[in-house]
């Protein structure tokens, strides 16, 4: 394409857009123009002593601007009353339970990093047979490093869950 076929494009484009109606920002329904001493020319939608209403036909008023309430506090959030309760030595036992847990998950995921690591043996593991392909090896040392970095992830997950338990 030529640059005049592209800016006759911009052109039409550009003459398309032009007649969208202005659209005001207080509501109301009048544009001035204003004329200064200098003899600059002023659109505004204040009319001040010297400025002279337009008629445009097609204006389309904006809608009244909101006024900004001050947030209503909320009331506080209170339980039912048939909700159910949980006593204090429940609760502690449930968190003993959930420690026990996290604990038991925690040290699988660092029992499996390990077996990952002593695997990738940093970045030179052992081929194995079906991997005549040098690409293939390649694939796998780049598994195991994407299982180690996850396996990382999820023991820093398992250590802030078992730091959060009260």
């Amino acid at each position: 394409m030529t640059t005049r076929f592209l800016a006759r494009r911009m052109l039409a484009l550009a003459l398309l857009a032009a007649p969208c109606a202005p659209v005001l920002a207080d509501g109301g329904n009048a544009i001035y123009l204003c004329v200064d001493a200098n003899g600059r020319k002023e659109l505004t939608d204040n009319g001040r002593k010297g400025c002279k209403q337009l008629d445009l036909p097609g204006l389309i008023a904006a809608p009244p601007a909101r006024r900004s309430e001050a947030p209503r506090p909320r009331a506080p959030v209170s339980t039912p009353g048939d909700f159910p309760k949980v006593d204090s030595a429940q609760q502690k036992a449930r968190d003993d339970d959930r420690r026990a847990i996290l604990a038991e998950e925690l040290e699988a995921e660092e029992k499996k990093a390990a077996e990952l690591r002593k695997e990738y043996k940093d970045g030179l593991p052992d081929r194995l047979g079906n991997e005549r392909n040098y690409a293939k090896y390649l694939e796998r040392v780049a598994s195991l490093r994407d299982n180690i970095a996850r396996t990382d992830k999820n023991i820093d997950a398992l250590k802030r869950e078992l730091a959060n338990i009260k």
